[in-house]
């Protein structure tokens, strides 16, 4: 069971980890953790790419003022203690929808299946939105925690199954999919298949025996967990946008000096835009590679992405009502894509 904001809340304050002389202690170090999912490996792992360049970026412009120390492949713990720790202390984190969503279920609302047609749109949304702001906003506000950058994390979401070629909702019918969340949960079943969450560490074991029988991740992370192995069809759906997002305890930036803080914000935004531009270079070879290990790569037509889009998107919108989630996050999010808000 996940916890909600204020049961953590409460669980730091018990365990003393929220006083004044720890975070002064953190802070004095000039040494901060940055914890992310995935192994540190640059060519599978896009996510490890930003982290890298984040520490090369800061340890430069504030001249070795502020170090950072990378912990991939989840070592400091799941998603729920990775940022136990960054409210708590002079943490940075990589978090994915399963870190955030506890704390601030409006994250989900960026994921409406369909929403970006492209990179572009998607940069735009979440760049200039207000719906981001408002959100980052409110995050800090509940979490003492802020939101630093949305960091991609290998492209679009596409559709991998064992048993054929997907093409049209219809396509669905009868299959067993992997589900990262609920909201996945959702979707799968606009099509008329079954959605079960499935953890990352056990997806490739749940596809090999038949527990289920396709899943969905953009390319990179079909590699990463060489997926390939037990999946035969990928289909380019661009369901989703590919993100995780990098976050840092907001009392220990605010502690740091103005030059030091200028210079890691711009760092931030340098890595980000680094790690962008070579995840949209790598995207059409991670597709290839998959194709060279045996997957048969399905290309929708506009046509057929619409199909997709008309089925998902009403279904995932009552997922978000059913979740309590005030509408006005829903329509700025939708108004920030050029889509039309949701009619009364």
């Amino acid at each position: 069971m996940r916890m909600t904001a204020s049961v953590i809340v409460k669980k730091l304050c018990a365990a003393g980890l929220l006083g004044l002389a720890g975070m002064g202690a953190a802070v004095a170090a000039t040494t901060v953790n940055l914890s992310y999912n995935g192994a540190p490996d640059p060519q599978k792992n896009a996510v490890h790419v930003f982290a890298q360049t984040l520490k090369e970026l800061v340890e430069e412009k504030t001249q070795g003022e502020l170090k950072i120390t990378l912990y991939p492949n989840s070592m400091l713990g799941d998603e729920e203690a990775r940022m136990e720790q960054t409210m708590a202390a002079a943490n940075l984190n990589i978090a994915s929808f399963s870190g955030i969503s506890p704390l601030a279920p409006e994250i989900f609302v960026s994921a409406i299946p369909f929403m970006f047609s492209g990179f572009e749109p998607a940069r735009h949304f979440f760049d200039g939105g207000e719906y981001w702001k408002a959100l980052s906003e409110a995050f800090r506000e509940r979490t003492g925690v802020e939101m630093l950058a949305v960091v991609e994390e290998g492209g679009f979401l596409a559709f991998t199954n064992s048993k054929k070629a997907i093409r049209t909702p219809d396509d669905f019918k009868g299959l067993r999919f992997r589900a990262m969340d609920p909201s996945q949960v959702a979707l799968y079943e606009s099509f008329g298949a079954t959605g079960t969450p499935i953890p990352w560490t056990e997806v490739y074991m749940a596809l090999r025996t038949g527990v289920a029988d396709g899943q969905m991740n953009p390319p990179m992370y079909i590699i990463l967990g060489s997926l390939y192995e037990v999946q035969k069809y990928l289909t380019l759906a661009n369901i989703q946008y590919s993100d995780q997002f990098l976050v840092g305890n907001a009392a220990f930036l605010d502690s740091l000096s103005e030059p030091v803080r200028a210079a890691f914000h711009e760092a931030v935004r340098e890595a980000n835009q680094k790690a962008r531009t070579e995840n949209e270079r790598d995207v059409e070879s991670r597709i290839q590679y998959l194709a060279d290990k045996g997957m048969e790569v399905i290309h929708l037509t506009d046509e057929e992405r619409a199909a997709f889009r008309t089925k998902a998107q009403p279904s995932y919108m009552n997922w978000l009502h059913a979740q309590g989630i005030d509408r006005k996050w829903i329509d700025m999010a939708l108004k920030d894509a050029g889509l039309e808000p949701v009619k009364e």
